[in-house]
């Protein structure tokens, strides 16, 4: 079936579980360039009178927009251009967040932070609008975001999805029908689903002795849980931590969901109910999770109780569904999977890794908590950073914590719940957050990685707990293929590496962005202001190729057009806007379409460079190829 793109990607809810092809997740935001806290500069090059905080080539969709600023700064104007236009197709102001169609609440809205001793009070606004775009798309504001200091206005983020292809992509206008999403997203707490027919497995009164287990719900056959509802007596915070789900699919020799039902629920801490659209806690108390679980010959849920005291259940309630059997393929489908719970614990000088998940899927959530020591720490100024697929460039980051769950500055006040994310604790410390990626979710073809720094480098001593939620198989979804080592001589010859318009070979010294940004890494490269060319290996049987690149990100706005046995692809050029002096390692990645390289065995590459901006060259030191499956 053709997969929805955009608006209809989020209003099939249902639809979660495919596993998706030519989609990557991105992100560009006000990260600190040195690795360090000063994360409020945002952008990336000046357009005559407009500053640029977002540049891309190529089809895609922007799903979450978030920019923060104190109050009394000069409000920005921000203005979207969309494939190559030359006039915006969509302006915004920071106050009409919420209130100008379709930026309108609860899809986008706009939230105060207290005073918090003088730190604020801060407004952040933020938008889970899909804005697809089938060439390019660029975003600016007529104000610099840069805040050193109080009055002025900076941060902020974009994550998009970047498409292979332009398919099925319908370019923004501003005036598509956002009724259906928006009435869904009103109902919290209430399965984001559409009904449909469901058999109930009810349980009433179920006691959990010390150590004791109970199966919940067994089924032979295909189908899909479809939701999962809790009611516990007299629930206590330490129950949620105590009493662990084991769900298992099609009879795996493991758990695909194992974690305790705090996390599973989006309730770690417990100490207020929190929910978003997927799982959370209801006003009332019952504990509801929809996220749809397929499976094909069999389903078994188990609990656990690893506390010393007994725990009763109210009622236990699983609900199945045989509705989208037709949609659920298996193989092209993924099983509902947690990552193995990352228990409380500190490290030390270096990210707490929440999650590493194998195989092939998407990241729909992320549950972490974090303690401090003592109270009154203003602990959530860690970023969150995700490697996917082993690229040492982070592709997700975030600017602290709390810009992850889109709030922007800190947790003084929980709980704090929007439909895609949601906090609870105490003021700063204790905190736990939760994020639905429910339109921007986080695609991976081998890995994927999520760590969160404690403090704002890493310097800090926090102990933290979390799981991540996720749709996979355990079969990889691409396989390296190639490797050109510019600089060898002898990869060189082996590829029939070409150069024309060349600067010349230079060796570099220096770091990665992310939480290895203080490992030297020395390479040599070569520079052009024409173009290279070379010959790489590849399965015939393909569905595309990935082409990695390490590269020196000293200047901003590297451009090439890419051919493939003398043919443009023409789907958009290899483009990054983005810069850093410091850290001046970048891996980046171009993805050549199934129609350029079906049933090749070897493909010749030719980039050409495109003067744009600052840069004057096209550099390259390590070029990675891998085959997608």
């Amino acid at each position: 079936m053709s997969l929805p793109i955009g608006l209809a990607n989020m209003e099939r809810f249902e639809l979660l579980p495919l596993l998706r092809d030519g989609v990557q997740v991105r992100y560009e935001g006000s990260i600190d360039k040195q690795g360090f806290n000063a994360d409020w500069d945002w952008w990336l090059y000046r357009d005559r009178d407009e500053w640029v905080i977002f540049d891309v080539d190529g089809p895609g969709c922007i799903y979450n927009f978030v920019q923060h600023r104190y109050p009394d700064s000069p409000e920005p104007t921000f203005r979207f251009f969309f494939d190559g236009e030359d006039a915006p197709r969509f302006e915004i102001k920071p106050s009409e967040f919420g209130s100008k169609p379709p930026f309108l609440a609860p899809l986008a809205d706009a939230y105060l932070g207290p005073d918090d001793n003088g730190r604020g009070p801060i407004r952040v606004v933020r938008s889970f609008v899909p804005m697809p775009y089938a060439k390019s798309c660029k975003v600016t504001t007529n104000l610099r975001l840069k805040a050193p200091g109080k009055g002025d206005g900076g941060w902020g983020h974009i994550v998009y999805h970047a498409y292979d292809t332009a398919d099925g992509v319908v370019t923004f206008t501003g005036a598509e029908n956002y009724d259906r999403l928006l009435e869904t997203w009103s109902r919290v707490g209430d399965d984001p689903k559409p009904r449909t027919p469901a058999d109930s497995h009810r349980l009433e009164r179920l006691a959990l002795p010390p150590g004791g287990s109970a199966v919940v719900f067994e089924q032979r056959g295909q189908g899909s849980v479809a939701a999962i509802f809790a009611e516990l007596v007299d629930a206590k915070p330490s129950d949620l931590a105590n009493v662990w789900i084991k769900a298992t699919w099609d009879d795996h020799e493991r758990a695909d969901v194992e974690c305790p039902i705090g996390v599973f629920f989006a309730n770690e801490l417990g100490l207020h109910p929190v929910g978003v659209l997927s799982h959370g806690r209801k006003q009332d108390g019952t504990f509801y999770n929809y996220f749809p679980m397929p499976f094909w010959r069999s389903a078994r849920i188990e609990l656990v109780n690893r506390g010393e005291g007994a725990i009763v259940f109210a009622a236990w309630e699983t609900r199945t569904t045989t509705a989208w059997n037709a949609d659920y393929v298996e193989g092209r489908t993924g099983y509902f999977r947690s990552s193995p719970y990352y228990a409380s614990k500190a490290t030390h000088g270096a990210d707490s890794v929440i999650g590493r998940i194998a195989g092939r899927g998407h990241l729909v959530a992320g549950h972490v908590t974090g303690f401090t020591r003592r109270p009154g720490v203003i602990s959530c100024e860690g970023d969150v950073r995700v490697h996917i697929d082993g690229i040492a460039t982070p592709q997700v980051e975030s600017d602290g914590s709390e810009s992850w769950v889109c709030y922007g500055w800190g947790f003084p006040t929980p709980p704090e719940m929007n439909p895609s994310s949601a906090y609870d604790g105490q003021p700063d410390n204790p905190w736990s957050m939760v994020r639905l990626l429910g339109g921007d979710w986080y695609p991976f073809r081998t890995e994927l990685v999520f760590g969160i720094e404690a403090g704002e480098a890493n310097n800090q001593w926090i102990r933290h707990s979390g799981a991540l939620f996720y749709y996979g198989v355990d079969e990889p979804g691409m396989v390296l293929t190639d490797e050109l080592d510019i600089g060898s001589k002898a990869s060189e010859g082996i590829h029939s590496y070409r150069t024309s318009g060349s600067r010349g070979y230079y060796t570099l010294e220096s770091y990665y962005e992310g939480d290895e940004d203080d490992a030297l890494v020395r390479d040599t490269g070569h520079e052009t202001e024409g173009w290279s060319e070379f010959i790489v290996t590849i399965h015939p049987e393909n569905a595309g190729v990935k082409l990695r690149r390490r590269s020196d990100q000293m200047t901003g706005r590297q451009r090439a057009n890419v051919y493939v046995d003398g043919t443009l692809v023409k789907e958009r050029s290899w483009y990054v806007a983005d810069r850093n002096p410091y850290k001046r390692w970048l891996e980046d990645e171009f993805v050549i379409p199934a129609s350029y390289t079906a049933g090749k065995r070897d493909i010749a590459v030719r980039l050409e460079y495109v003067q744009d901006g600052e840069t004057r060259t096209w550099n390259e030191f390590y070029y990675w190829v891998y085959t997608l499956k």
